[in-house]
């Protein structure tokens, strides 16, 4: 057999404060208590509903909205059994019990939860155990522990956060302003510095998909550390413990001062936890060992205490059955405390709620003032919408009207364009005709006088070529000349550097001969020799003014040769361009030169039998020379 859970939280704490606010005006003292507490017992009733629907959705394995009997006789048995309320199990069986027909609640869970539960309960139960029986039996299911840097005590902790900002709206969701806040006193918690720009981003990639989150989102939004990069481990656990603190124990503040005791007078450093009606102090922060309680209530009061005992930074606290002397750590922090518990006092007398929790229900109202808002806003734009809709249809059936009356002008006036237009058509037909009449003959007499201007300027072109051909056959005249003359004086300077070299080597070979007689005759040579010796300087030098004669002429000889070669270029260039205009016409042509010879002297026009003669002949001298050695 499976149920159903329906509903939601049912009132919320602005209406609570509007009934209360009423009744304090028009109602006695005594009934103004009782309104009190029933404004109190709707928001506790609101309070525990949120992790009841997570142990519940937990239990809805298929996610069909139902739950199996023995499952719900389960969790209502440990519901009553945390909240300290009488288990009746028959009830139970009672609501659901069935006939052949089927279920007879057709309310689901919600009518059992409000009548034998949520009716009977008091806030005489710690809320802690609760939470964390209903966390037991969500966390299983949803929790994801992959990639999360915080401990199952701290994700138990967020969804507790959850609880407390998510709406009154099932399934539960944080929308993104709570999500901020969260965050914002998470990073004031572990000493850093609020990033506006990056939640902003974060906050335009969560619109894009979504307005909210769950709590397993938000309990990986902050355990993979996404907005606590470069914080360690232990730095995020003890912010989500003060932030929890914070929000879920409504503590005001806490820390280590010293504690003056009753019975034997000495000073003992204590943990104390300041929330709305009591200030506790512990052994330590780890709240292992409690040692007492300081109950606050309008009797008490807070002031400060002059300096001694050698202690500094005192105040006490005095209530209508004892006072507690107390010493901070400095006057900071003594100042800070006076002010926690004065505030708490305050509150107290006021009968206001903790400040966290009016600011949270000051978010909510104003997102539903909003919202309101908005939906009023939207209604107005569809009645618009609809008015301007019903504005259109009518400004269509007009437009159809006068575009039925523009029709039949246009059908008129196409009838009268068509008449004229075919009247243009046969005029500009016969001027068509006309012109391209004129087109032709202007075109003949044009073509007339192109070919007569082609055949002068074809006549001017020839007889401007047998100019420049005739003095291109003069050039190249001169040329030949010129090469004939130069290749005389370099065979010239040729033939007289063979017979210096030739005499050179005479007297070196004579030299040698002397060299080698007798060393008697070594001294009397030595003069000869230096005689010979500068006779072969001045051999020499003059073998260089014919080198550098020989460079002269060689240089004169490339210059003709250059010549020679731009006047065969004009020849055959003219030349073509004649056999291109008159075939009969033929260029007189040089005749064709053989390869020229390198030798060590420079270029010659010797022929390969002289330059044979020459080497053999050198040759000879030079063994015989050596032989006389």
């Amino acid at each position: 057999m499976c149920v159903d859970i329906r509903g939601q939280a049912s009132g919320s704490l602005s209406r609570d404060c509007l009934i209360v606010s009423y009744y304090e005006k028009n109602v006695p003292q005594h009934e103004l208590l009782l309104v009190k507490q029933a404004a109190i017992s709707m928001a506790l009733r609101d309070e525990l509903l949120k992790p009841i629907w997570h142990a519940f959705t937990a239990l809805d394995l298929d996610k069909s909205g139902k739950v199996s009997k023995s499952q719900l006789k389960v969790l209502s048995h440990n519901l009553c059994t945390v909240m300290r309320i009488p288990h009746d199990p028959v009830a139970l069986e009672e609501h659901f019990k069935h006939d052949d027909v089927g279920p007879v609640s057709t309310q689901g869970y919600m009518p059992y939860l409000n009548k034998f539960i949520l009716d009977k309960v008091q806030d005489n139960f710690d809320r802690q155990d609760f939470n964390r029986m209903c966390w037991t039996l969500c966390a299983r299911k949803n929790l994801n522990r992959t990639h999360l840097l915080i401990s199952d005590e701290d994700a138990f902790k967020i969804w507790c956060i959850f609880n407390f900002l998510s709406e009154e709206k099932y399934p539960l969701a944080i929308v993104t302003e709570e999500i901020e806040y969260f965050l914002r006193k998470l990073t004031e918690a572990m000493g850093g510095s609020w990033v506006e720009e990056r939640f902003e981003d974060y906050k335009l990639e969560l619109s894009i998909k979504q307005q909210s989150l769950s709590a397993w989102e938000l309990i990986t939004l902050v355990g993979t550390g996404t907005f606590s990069k470069g914080v360690d481990r232990q730095t995020l656990s003890m912010g989500i413990t003060e932030v929890f603190h914070e929000l879920i124990l409504d503590v005001f503040k806490q820390g280590y001062m010293m504690k003056k005791g009753h019975k034997r007078k000495n000073w003992t450093e204590r943990w104390f936890l300041l929330r709305p009606n009591s200030m506790s102090y512990y052994v330590s922060e780890d709240l292992a060992e409690k040692k007492g309680d300081i109950v606050l209530n309008a009797n008490c009061c807070v002031e400060s205490l002059p300096d001694k005992e050698g202690k500094k930074c005192l105040f006490y606290v005095k209530c209508s059955d004892k006072s507690y002397e107390i010493n901070a750590s400095d006057k900071k922090r003594k100042q800070e405390w006076i002010q926690a518990i004065q505030m708490c006092l305050s509150l107290m007398q006021l009968g206001r709620t903790v400040p966290h929790r009016e600011s949270l229900q000051k978010r909510r109202d104003l997102r539903q003032k909003q919202q309101g808002e908005q939906e009023e806003l939207e209604l107005r734009m569809r009645e618009l919408q609809t008015a301007n809709e019903n504005k259109q249809h009518q400004l269509e059936a007009l437009r159809k009207k006068l575009e039925e009356a523009a029709a039949n002008a246009a059908e008129e006036e196409r009838r009268l364009l068509q008449t004229q237009t075919e009247q243009q058509d046969r005029y500009r037909m016969d001027l068509e005709r006309e012109k391209m009449v004129r087109q032709e003959m202007e075109e003949q007499v044009a073509q007339k006088s192109s070919e007569l201007e082609q055949y002068l300027q074809r006549v001017h072109e020839l007889e401007d070529m047998y100019h420049r051909l005739k003095d291109a056959l003069e050039d190249e005249k001169r040329a030949r000349q010129d090469e004939e003359t130069v290749r005389r004086l370099q065979a010239r300077l040729l033939e007289e550097e063979a017979i210096k070299r030739a005499e050179l080597e005479q007297i070196h070979l004579h030299q040698q001969r002397a060299i080698s007689e007798t060393e008697v005759e070594k001294q009397e040579l030595r003069k000869e020799g230096t005689a010979k010796e500068n006779a072969l300087q001045a051999a020499m030098l003059q073998l260089e003014q014919l080198e550098k004669e020989r460079q002269v002429a060689l240089e004169q000889y490339q210059e003709v040769v250059q010549k020679l070669e731009d006047a065969a270029n004009n020849t055959r260039t003219w030349k073509h361009k004649v056999a291109h205009h008159e075939g009969l016409v033929r260029l007189v042509q040089p005749g064709s030169k053989g390869p020229q010879k390198i030798t060590n002297w420079g270029p010659a026009s010797f022929t390969e039998a002289e330059l044979s003669l020459r080497e053999k002949d050198w040759q000879e001298r030079k063994n015989q020379a050596a032989e006389n050695q």
